[in-house]
């Protein structure tokens, strides 16, 4: 299904669909909070149309659904919603539930779903793949390994042409970090304040977010520092971002001088100076924190960062997990936007659209310091049915221009919810690049305060049940999380923003009363 054409099916619907979406007039943010509920909402915003019907639901009933959950499933609650959601079926950029109801997902099952929910090519590919061969280890060569390792080391500039293939993210960093010991004959590494790097027990000590960290011994030789984030840290103004959108704090700067980069590389140096030796293994940094709450650091600083840390001795790594593939637009990886080459590059999530799996990436010279000390092996990794889906999707992404379509639909999102931040006082940012976007809630602008996680979680629940499906992140859950799959359209972007702009209205309302 070519993107074009869709697209086409869907500019027919918006010129006529007697359900364009309703415009509600801007908030007046100088007046009380009262005179919201003269805008009380009266009906949803109208979901654009879509091709597929899903199969009638025919498994378990939702009550048996909660039972084996609860007797059999882990007792760590991570399921979104009061009553969390059934899903059932995908199509694209949509989502349906046991009920039949249909859902735009803006998460991608946290940020996964790189090209849409059973893309039909990827889906032939797998289905072909699966009636030749599933699995057979990597004691046996098999042509799928050998044609994904080929596309994908074409996408990366030398000398990164060195490719472990794994099972996930944590998997992949967990390699990186023995990787990044073994070259470095060093220990010591540094990660970022608020940085998710995985959750196993030896990146638990690169994951620096409150919930996942453990009173017990983890990831030994690991040590954080500040992140450079320029709206909630103590510096930032408004040229600091390569993002369409900028925080609304002030400055002095010149557009091509950044003084919060020079406070922040300060506390970097601080950092290498006090609390690591002084030799060190290396850095891990996302070129985007997701799981923070898509946080963007000024720009320049990760350039200045790693000649720090390689003078050290150290290696640079960039964690590609959530910002790679053409997610964020203007460029394939995410690193090439902060005009760095990194030493080792993990990915995971859209590398497969939800099919397990995930690389390392590095140079030959590392790699072979690597198999000096380790003779590492992965049953799973890189098998044939995923090195089938994983070439699926890179010619997909290429097919379709779902990097263009992210750099021109991402502009379009930011520059749209940003109109949010400037008519609601409790929407205190608005950042991110291409289709991977944050919107962090306060209490007010003045103090930036996170908006109770209360207060957030109504929001979440009026989104979901006008059909919108998005993410949640931020060391207090504060931030909405958005990062649709690649091949939505403007057309989803305005009824998502309705949705959002409603549900925004709903809780001011509430608050009115």
């Amino acid at each position: 299904m070519a993107l074009a054409w869709r697209n086409l099916q869907k500019a027919f619907y918006l010129k006529t669909s007697l359900g364009i979406l309703h415009q509600y007039p801007p908030l007046n943010l100088g007046a009380s909070w009262i005179s919201v509920s003269r805008l009380t909402l009266h009906t949803k915003p109208s979901m654009p149309s879509c091709d597929f019907s899903p199969e009638r639901y025919q498994s378990l009933p939702y009550s048996r659904v909660l039972e084996i959950h609860k007797q059999h499933l882990s007792p760590v609650e991570t399921a979104y919603f009061q009553k969390p959601l059934l899903l059932h079926q995908g199509h694209m950029e949509w989502l349906f539930d046991s009920e039949g109801n249909r859902y735009l997902d803006f998460f991608s099952g946290i940020v996964t779903v790189s090209v849409g929910h059973c893309h039909p090519k990827v889906t032939t590919v797998a289905q072909k793949q699966m009636d030749r061969l599933w699995h057979t280890s990597s004691v046996f060569f098999h042509p799928p390994m050998h044609e994904y390792a080929e596309k994908l080391s074409a996408l990366l500039p030398e000398p990164l042409k060195v490719i472990f293939l794994v099972n996930s993210g944590s998997e992949a960093n967990d390699l990186a970090m023995v990787m990044a010991r073994a070259y470095s004959n060093h220990t010591d590494l540094i990660s970022f304040r608020g940085a998710y790097h995985g959750c196993s027990p030896y990146t638990l000590g690169l994951t620096n977010v409150g919930i996942y960290k453990v009173e017990l011994p983890s990831g030994m030789g690991c040590q954080s520092t500040m992140c450079p984030d320029v709206f909630r840290g103590p510096w930032g103004g408004s040229y600091c971002r390569d993002s369409p959108v900028q925080t609304v704090r002030k400055c002095s700067c010149a557009p091509d001088c950044c003084q919060a980069k020079e406070q922040y590389i300060e506390q970097f140096k601080e950092t290498l100076n006090t609390s690591v030796a002084k030799s060190i293994a290396g850095f891990f940094a996302e070129p985007i924190q997701g799981v923070n709450g898509v946080v963007q650091y000024p720009k320049e600083f990760l350039k200045e960062a790693f000649a720090l840390v390689r003078e050290r001795g150290g290696v640079c790594i960039a964690d590609e997990v959530q910002t790679g593939f053409g997610r964020l637009g203007s460029h394939f990886w995410g690193f090439q936007s902060h005009d760095v080459l990194p030493d080792i590059v993990t990915m995971a999530k859209g590398i497969g659209n939800g099919f397990p799996m995930a690389a390392v990436v590095t140079t030959p010279e590392i790699a072979k310091s690597l198999a000096k000390c380790l003779h590492h092996f992965n049953t799973f990794g890189g098998s044939p049915l995923a090195c089938a889906i994983g070439s699926a999707v890179l010619e997909v992404i290429k097919e379709e221009n779902l990097q263009k379509n992210s750099q021109e639909v991402g502009t379009y999102m930011l520059l749209k919810f940003a109109e949010l931040r400037d008519e609601f006082d409790i929407v205190g940012d608005v950042r991110g690049k291409g289709l991977m976007m944050g919107i962090e809630m306060v209490q007010d602008k003045m103090s930036r305060q996170p908006l109770p996680k209360t207060e957030v979680n109504q929001i979440h629940e009026a989104c979901k049940d006008m059909g919108l499906l998005v993410g949640r992140g931020g060391n207090f859950s504060q931030t909405f999380r958005i990062a649709p799959p690649m091949c939505i359209s403007k057309l989803e972007v305005d009824f998502a923003f309705e949705v959002f702009r409603a549900a925004l209205i709903q809780h001011m309302e509430r608050r009115a009363k």
